[in-house]
């Protein structure tokens, strides 16, 4: 673990989900957040943002952006100095910055990139671009030390998040693993109370939250929503 890790959010904008996509009576306009991590003095990014060029996307989803080079150049960053991108999963609005990044390896789960490529997933260009540079990983893998990718199913098959060991608690980079952090604080205290031994019945959880669990995560942060969740000790 780098002890001088550090952990930026980028803001990249927004979008609006339809009532029926939110699963309530009404709209939801959700954030697009993005994470630079600079570690040993490597900078790695999870997420690019929300990718433009196809008519229904706009109509859908009204999608308002931060350009990716502006946010990164927010916290003192040009494109050219990212050496790794980590998207949590290949769905437009999580790599839609990709192709600022020709020849940089981009770090995907293999059946997440399978999906993408047999279409009808996410905006193709966005996935195979000119210098387009795939490492594709089967499961957990410790990708630089201290910073490890855990697969974290559920929203897709090849859905993954990011941990990163800081001094005084690991930072979870969660993507949409969850919608959000009520939505993850939930699982957890399932998880804790199934632990503790309470009567079924218990509301259901993924296993791969037991597994960030044992990274001991002082926060989780993620893809769509600006609340950070914090354990109580913490």
């Amino acid at each position: 673990m780098a002890t001088d890790t550090v952990v930026h959010r980028l803001d990249l904008g927004y979008f609006v989900r339809s009532a029926a996509e939110a699963g309530g009576p009404h709209p939801r306009v959700e954030p697009v957040l993005a994470y630079l991590v600079r570690t040993d003095g490597e900078l790695i990014l999870f997420d690019t943002g929300v990718g433009a060029g196809h008519d229904g996307v706009e109509a859908r989803y009204r999608p308002r952006r931060r350009p990716l080079v502006e946010a990164l150049g927010a916290v003192g960053v040009r494109p050219e100095e990212v050496s790794l991108v980590v998207n949590c999963h290949l769905h437009f609005d999580h790599c839609g910055g990709n192709p600022l990044f020709a020849g940089v390896p981009l770090l995907v789960q293999r059946v997440e990139l399978a999906t993408a490529r047999r279409g009808d997933y996410t905006l193709d260009h966005l996935v195979d671009f000119p210098g387009a540079r795939y490492e594709e990983l089967d499961g957990e893998a410790e990708i630089r030390p201290g910073v490890r990718v855990v697969p974290t199913p559920g929203h897709t098959d090849g859905h993954q998040s990011l941990v990163v060991e800081r001094p005084g608690g690991a930072y979870v980079l969660a993507g949409q693993a969850y919608d959000t952090a009520a939505d993850f604080g939930a699982a957890d205290l399932a998880r804790r109370a199934a632990r503790d031994g309470v009567a079924q019945p218990l509301p259901p959880y993924p296993a791969w939250v037991e597994r960030l669990a044992g990274f001991d995560p002082a926060r989780v942060l993620f893809a769509h929503d600006c609340a950070v969740w914090e354990p109580s000790g913490h």
